[in-house]
């Protein structure tokens, strides 16, 4: 049972700062150093300056901390009224638009595995420590994780759509019209915490950012803190929406000691049916060729750079995940292309072990196809093959999460990302 409550957020004053394009900001973990420097230069007040703070060493955490406290000084109010806050991106992907819907609200942390929160993905340690001292430093939750559930009627938004009254936020950001609304009647509220109990809750992306909500809590509850601990910051979104739009996440192996890409093919061919052609001349032309081979099952596509040619393997009818040694996956990641890639031809093929996979130390992840066809197009000093993915069904990680099992990391890319900047709690004023 999932329990979720609204709370006292705090939000820009938009009505005295402007525009809320100027003070949001991408999740920290897509920001590279010319990304913050642009994002930083927009407006003194940006949340870029706390989610990724200047300084070296642990000293950036309390610049963090710092400028946290400015932010909500000059910058922030904090609603008189728990509530929930109902959110819109509209967006457009493929040539369509969508408009995907959620809302913002505090739930019940519990670990994976231990409540009705479950997780997709593997996580990674350094991204959990670096987050963890930056929400000691704070004390606050400053970033959303980002969850879904399953409400085929739409109930979720019946018990909403009454009291949403005007726009808290309104504004265009990274290719996103976002549209903020703020629910404080306690009928409605009360309405949709109840829509939530019986439900169960798949992280879509942030599974780093929950984990680290899940340390602190225990870290606060053992300082007397337990009750603002025991809830955690983040945007729930309708597995049945149907702008749910998920992406793929194309992987690029490098520095890979004697990699033969032959050997690894012909260990693989009694389960897959391989073909090779010409590389397609766009990232459109690819995603249709994969979506072509994977319309029966899993499929993916290899290049070498500089080679001209994609590798086509599409998952035999017939295959049988015991005769290719993969009883140890849960039958839902038996048959998954991201999951086959990581165990058939990075990790045997390869040697790229799940250990080294886990550290990235011969990944690195594009979620573009046209850059990563650029990569095998053009090369490098270090590129030896690019992993091209067709995108994980919404349904596959539903049955992922419900095995209990995890795909490799960067398996779902789920379009767009929730911007920092809409929401933030603080625990040091309560719930």
């Amino acid at each position: 049972m999932a329990h979720v409550r609204p709370l006292r957020g705090f939000r820009y004053d938009l009505p005295r700062l402007g525009d809320a394009g100027l003070l949001l900001a991408p999740p920290y973990d897509v920001v590279d150093g010319a990304g913050r420097e642009r994002i930083g230069a927009r407006s003194p007040h940006n949340c870029i300056h706390v989610i990724l703070p200047e300084g070296e060493g642990d000293a950036k955490y309390e610049e963090g901390a710092r400028r946290f406290a400015a932010l909500e000084r000059e910058a922030l109010v904090r609603d008189a009224s728990p509530s929930f806050y109902v959110y819109h991106q509209t967006f457009t992907s493929e040539g369509q638009q969508y408009t995907r819907k959620g809302f913002i609200g505090l739930i019940e942390l519990t670990r994976f595995g231990a409540g009705p929160v479950l997780a997709h993905e593997r996580t990674l340690s350094g991204p959990k420590a670096d987050r963890l001292k930056l929400m000691r430093a704070c004390e606050a939750h400053l970033e959303l994780v980002f969850g879904m559930f399953s409400d085929p009627g739409r109930a979720w938004e019946a018990a909403t759509t009454r009291a949403l009254g005007s726009p808290v936020l309104e504004g265009d950001f990274d290719g996103t019209h976002h549209v903020l609304y703020r629910v404080d009647d306690p009928a409605a509220t009360a309405a949709l915490s109840s829509v939530l109990e019986d439900k169960k809750i798949y992280i879509a992306d942030g599974h780093h950012r929950y984990e680290t909500m899940c340390t602190f809590r225990d870290e606060l509850a053992a300082a007397g803190k337990g009750e603002v601990a025991r809830w955690g910051l983040i945007f729930l979104s309708n597995l049945d929406d149907p702008g749910l739009v998920v992406l793929p996440t194309h992987r690029l192996i490098h520095s890979v000691p004697g990699l033969d890409l032959a050997a690894a093919l012909a260990q693989v061919e009694p389960f897959f049916t391989i073909s090779r052609e010409p590389l397609p001349a766009s990232g459109a032309a690819v995603r249709a060729r994969l979506a072509e081979a994977g319309a029966r099952g899993a499929a993916f596509g290899l290049a070498a750079p500089a080679s001209g040619e994609l590798v086509v393997l599409a998952l035999r009818p017939d295959f049988d995940p015991a005769v290719a040694g993969l009883q140890h996956l849960a039958p839902a990641l038996q048959r998954l292309d991201v999951a086959l890639l990581h165990e058939l031809i990075l990790d045997r093929g390869f040697g790229v072990t799940r250990e080294a996979q886990a550290l990235n130390t011969n990944i690195r992840y594009y979620k573009s196809t046209d850059e990563a066809l650029a990569v095998a197009r053009a090369g490098g000093s270090d590129v030896q093959l690019v992993c091209f993915m067709n995108p994980t069904p919404v349904s596959d990680v539903r049955a992922v999460c419900d095995s209990g099992e995890v795909m490799p990391q960067k398996s779902t890319f789920f379009y767009p990302k929730i911007p920092t900047g809409l929401v933030f709690h603080d625990l040091k004023a309560g719930l």
